[in-house]
């Protein structure tokens, strides 16, 4: 059992080694985790997810040969699960006021020597999200929903939605992470850092949680919130999207947001 920052602990059913921990921030709703995507073929490695993980809260457990669930409970500030851009509710979680996620910086991993900044391109949005490539199960599903989500916009919409995808295992992910999104998105960008406070700093206001710890059989585990982040060409994250929230409303928020955006 280890001590997040924010004083909640985080539960698991194996025994952990303080080895390698670290943790950071808290996150500002439930997500419910499982494995299946929203019954779509997407390609990439959306093949490998392992079979359904059972459901829980906010932060799912992975090691080397198992899947563990640790709970979370969160406190991150206002939220609400309707956005104010038109009459459709949004799908996704609305922060009020909007963090903004701009401040740091990482490394790209995609183009080395340049630094990844989390806002969009003029006019455009990019989603973010923090994973890891030996994820059996809740990565690779929310890549792939994300990829059927990028396909059901019209092209010129699609055109304006990067992807980002951030390690939270750079140990392991600094080589790998680049080809990794890029098999579900082509044009994908891998960040991550091995510095441990860049990468806290960089997670705190998307209020991500990760822990990766070393069991006391040299097994490597790794925990993370399963949320995926849509970020505005001024940094700030206008909508955060649960684990299991469909590639259907996800591209009607996008749409939603970019009409919203020229009204504006």
């Amino acid at each position: 059992m280890g001590e997040r920052l924010d004083g909640h602990r985080l539960h698991s059913n194996r025994r952990r080694s303080s080895k390698g921990t670290f943790a950071v921030g808290v996150v500002a709703a439930l997500v419910l985790l499982g494995c299946a995507s929203d019954g779509e073929s997407a390609g990439g490695s959306a093949s490998t997810a392992a079979p359904p993980a059972p459901s829980s809260d906010t932060i799912v457990s992975t090691g080397t040969d198992d899947t563990t669930v640790a709970d979370d409970t969160t406190d991150a500030g206002d939220t609400t699960d309707a956005g104010d851009a038109g009459e459709r509710e949004l799908a996704g979680i609305v922060r009020d006021p909007p963090p903004v996620v701009d401040a740091t910086t990482l490394p790209s991993l995609t183009n080395p020597g340049s630094d990844v900044a989390f806002r969009a391109e003029p006019g455009e949005f990019t989603a973010v999200y923090f994973g890891f490539t030996n994820c059996p199960d809740v990565c690779p599903t929310t890549m792939a929903d994300w990829t059927v989500t990028l396909r059901r916009l019209p092209d010129d919409l699609a055109a304006r939605v990067g992807t980002l995808m951030v390690t939270v295992d750079p140990d392991r992910d600094i080589e790998l992470l680049p080809g990794y999104i890029e098999s579900f998105v082509s044009n994908a960008e891998a960040a991550g850092t091995t510095d441990a406070d860049l990468l806290a700093a960089a997670a705190e206001p998307f209020g991500v949680s990760y822990d990766v710890t070393t069991a006391d059989d040299g097994d490597i585990e790794v925990a993370h919130s399963g949320f995926l982040y849509l970020v505005d060409d001024q940094g700030q994250l206008v909508v955060t999207w649960p684990f299991g929230t469909s590639s259907v409303e996800m591209a009607a928020d996008v749409e939603q947001l970019f009409a919203a955006q020229e009204t504006t």
